[in-house]
């Protein structure tokens, strides 16, 4: 058995728990097993540990391994492809029950940090920032369309107004959302992972899911063990590792990149962000970046398709950071990284069931701090047969990439190509 680590990030050097958890070893019976530690998996494990349930979590790798814990760590509301779009293409009535569903991820999120007491530096308020102004265009409706289904926490900024929140010459405009913000995802999800422990729920890390037997009791096996249960879930997002190829072949894994500064001076934080909100870009391969909760940028953007492991994470990012902010040329850079997230075709979450017992979740395609703490809730509340909005989620067609695996990436890419030279362009 190999014991992995965490990659080499500031989440992972900042981790307030380092404990390793132990791997299964021999047979273990549970209500439910859930497959994989990151945020699917933890929210579904403790809204299920929470009304009672025995619940066992294996993780491949180590808890947060994945997305969860290398992500910009940013809580943005709705889903990739946003309201206004499900509604034309899906209907109204699937609009408005996701419409519903839009918002409450945040929430989930918010009472498990108050609920049980994690330290992760969450701070409040995300900005959209436009450059250009098509996309400030496109700000003004994007507030109309969450209003219109609820959500009234929403303020335009314009021009001058923007520069109060950033410090950068590139904005044209924005739009706050209050009911966004930011945090240490990685510290969020080992907190979520204690509490589902101190609710009687067992993770063992470094214990790779190989195969599932289905059945009325299906049974995970791993290397050197296997679960037992009445119903589970696959959480893996992008780390399957081949467990389940049907499902694999609905999403693309893909790359985005991650820079942290050594800690700024306040003087040079104020200036940045004076009010320590976090901000993401309107593009389509969008930055993303905030303060560290020790005064570090964090800074983020940009894709790898097919998940290719970029030879140099620094020189793709910081030239992004210095177009927004000249100023942090010279500062050092500590930690640089990579991680996959899993992108569908519709760029929405595909939700299912194998079998009547075996649940998924997966792709939430660059979107998932929010709806995978939403999922959570779904799929227990299906688990406990109240299954009305998983099936909802669950009746969202679920298409594979045309060209199959050879032709996926690269048609993807030039998908991105085209893109961001849209963003480019300003059209």
């Amino acid at each position: 058995m190999t014991t992995t680590s965490h990659t080499h990030s500031y989440y992972a050097a900042s981790a307030n728990d380092k404990t390793v958890r132990p791997t299964l070893k021999g047979h273990a019976r549970a209500d439910v097993c859930v497959i994989g530690a990151g945020f699917t998996g933890m929210s579904t494990a403790l809204h299920l540990a929470e009304k009672g349930f025995k619940v066992i979590v294996l993780e491949g790798s180590r808890i947060g391994f994945g997305a969860s814990g290398r992500n910009g760590g940013q809580i943005v509301n709705s889903y990739s492809r946003d309201i206004d779009f499900i509604e034309r293409n899906y209907g109204e009535k699937v609009g408005s029950e996701m419409g519903q569903m839009a918002f409450e991820g945040g929430r989930i999120l918010r009472r498990f940090v108050k609920q049980y007491d994690i330290q992760c530096d969450l701070k409040e308020g995300g900005i959209f920032a436009s450059c250009n102004s098509k996309q400030f265009d496109g700000l003004v409706e994007k507030k109309k369309l969450w209003e219109a289904h609820g959500h009234d926490q929403l303020e335009l900024l314009d021009e001058n107004a923007i520069r109060q929140y950033v410090g950068s010459e590139r904005y044209t405009g924005g739009l706050i959302d209050h009911s966004g913000g930011h945090f240490h995802p990685l510290n969020l999800v080992l907190g979520e992972a204690a509490a589902v422990e101190s609710l009687g729920g067992i993770i063992y890390e470094n214990s790779a899911a190989l195969r599932i037997r289905e059945g009325d009791k299906p049974v995970v096996h791993t290397e050197e063990g296997c679960v037992e249960a009445d119903y589970v879930l696959v959480a893996g997002n992008a780390y399957l590792n081949g467990l389940l190829p049907k499902l694999e072949s609905k999403a693309i894994p893909c790359g985005t990149q991650i820079i942290t500064t050594e800690p700024l001076a306040e003087n040079v934080r104020q200036r940045l962000l004076p009010k320590d909100n976090c901000v993401e870009d309107c593009n389509y391969l969008l930055d993303y970046f905030r303060l560290s909760g020790d005064g570090r940028m964090i800074y983020g953007g940009g894709v790898t398709y097919g998940a290719r492991e970029p030879g140099k994470v620094e020189s793709l990012i910081v030239p992004k950071m210095l177009k927004t902010f000249p100023e942090l040329k010279g500062a050092k850079i500590d930690y640089a990284w990579t991680g996959n997230f899993l992108l569908t075709l519709m760029r929405l979450p595909q939700f299912g069931r194998i079998g009547g017992n075996i649940y998924y979740a997966q792709g939430y395609s660059g979107h998932g701090i929010t709806c995978t703490h939403l999922a959570g809730k779904v799929i227990s509340d299906a688990i406990q047969g109240q299954a009305e909005r998983f099936d909802i989620f669950a009746g969202l067609p679920q298409y594979s990439f045309p060209g199959g695996r050879a032709m996926r990436i690269p048609l993807t890419a030039m998908g991105a190509w085209y893109y961001n030279l849209r963003d480019q362009l300003g059209i």
